[in-house]
């Protein structure tokens, strides 16, 4: 007979505060896909190679897939679903839309949730800036020029220069 044991953690999900009752060994993305049901945040590599599992926690970007939930006692994450307000699109996404910085969409929560951080950190990065920002994270299909220039759109700046 087999006994899981569980850890009951209080941690603040999307500005709402969670009593989350979870398995030792879960991770962070398994707590957010299945335990809590949002599903924007994309399982990809298991490994912390590609960003496609990246979240805020206390506003940093970390690998969901990496981070054990146990691990996040009384700490504040943000996942994608966080950007928007009902239909409206949050600044970053909308641009994102707007330059094509999406294809098929499967990379694009994580790269929101990295770049969300940096332009709250810096809220006007220029495009070296952003790319070392985006380091961790991984896109097979739209290649990253439309990505940088929808950041420096976001941020109010101007054409980024090729």
């Amino acid at each position: 007979m087999t006994t899981e044991s569980f850890i009951h953690l209080a941690v603040e999900v999307n500005g709402t505060s969670r009593q989350l009752s979870v398995r030792a060994d879960e991770t962070l993305l398994e707590t957010l896909r299945v335990g809590l049901g949002l599903t924007g945040t994309k399982e990809g590599c298991l490994e912390g190679e590609c960003g496609a599992c990246t979240v805020l926690l206390d506003d940093e970007p970390v690998d969901s897939c990496l981070l054990a939930t146990a691990a996040i006692e009384g700490r504040r994450v943000r996942t994608v679903e966080s950007l928007s307000t009902g239909e409206e699109l949050g600044r970053l996404q909308q641009a994102f839309l707007d330059h094509g910085a999406v294809q098929c969409g499967f990379c694009t929560p994580g790269f929101l949730m990295t770049l969300t951080a940096l332009l709250e950190h810096e809220p006007a990065p220029p495009p070296s800036d952003i790319r070392k920002a985006i380091a961790g994270n991984i896109c097979r299909c739209t290649g990253y020029r439309q990505m940088i220039e929808a950041v420096v759109a976001a941020a109010g700046g101007d054409e980024v220069q090729r």
